[in-house]
């Protein structure tokens, strides 16, 4: 309890310009909500959800004294399992093309915001998490290691969106996703699109960090 009181109060306006940004994003839902009576981007709520619980994570293990490796592996294999949530809702702009209604200008608002709010929940935890490997590692693995998870994350994104794997499916059904998994990478030839897109979005995550990180932190 000590130690969720002391994350509280020493990242309060963190959560409070976070906590602020999504609510704009809820109240945009339901403006759009009570002017088109539908509740078609109301599937943005759980996308938002599961884009926190990364950020959730990190933020209550930088609160902790240092973890024995064994504590910090599991920890970051879950963290790492979500991660991909969060930019992953950038590609729900890919629903516009699904409305071309009066208030389009609406739902790009709509989307747009939801869309900020996973990349800003992402770029949070990445750098929470720089701070965490840090303790374990020197400076320069470190930042090899967040580039790999940066390009990682866009490969995990193409998963979600194009072959429609949730995060939990690596424990319902691993021996499936496994095998798309080592097709993508023993096949390129016949997977150009999944390697592109990777690529493509990977590049977008690390310079969306690297701006971000300079911007805002001296790490």
């Amino acid at each position: 309890m000590d130690y969720i009181k002391q994350l509280l109060f020493s990242r309060f306006k963190t959560y409070a310009l976070v906590s602020i940004s999504m609510l704009l994003s809820i109240v945009l839902l339901m403006v759009r909500m009570k002017l088109t009576h539908s509740f078609y981007f109301l599937f943005l709520v759980w996308n938002l959800f599961l884009a926190v619980i990364p950020f959730a994570i990190t933020s209550y293990l930088v609160s902790l004294p240092k973890l024995n490796k064994i504590g910090f592996v599991l920890c970051f294999s879950v963290w790492l399992l979500f991660l991909p949530n969060a930019p992953y809702i950038v590609t729900d702009l890919i629903n516009l093309r699904l409305n071309y209604g009066y208030y389009i200008w609406l739902d790009v608002l709509l989307v747009s915001s939801f869309a900020l709010n996973g990349l800003l929940l992402f770029f949070l935890s990445l750098i929470d998490t720089k701070l965490l490997l840090q303790d374990y590692f020197k400076k320069s693995i470190t930042n090899y290691i967040i580039t790999f998870i940066l390009f990682l994350s866009g490969f995990g994104v193409y998963l979600g969106r194009f072959l429609r794997y949730n995060s939990w499916e690596i424990l319902s059904n691993p021996k499936l996703l496994l095998i798309d998994i080592l097709n993508i990478a023993i096949q390129p030839n016949t997977n150009k699109e999944a390697w592109l897109f990777t690529i493509l979005f990977g590049t977008f995550l690390y310079i969306g960090f690297w701006v971000f990180k300079n911007l805002n932190y001296n790490i």
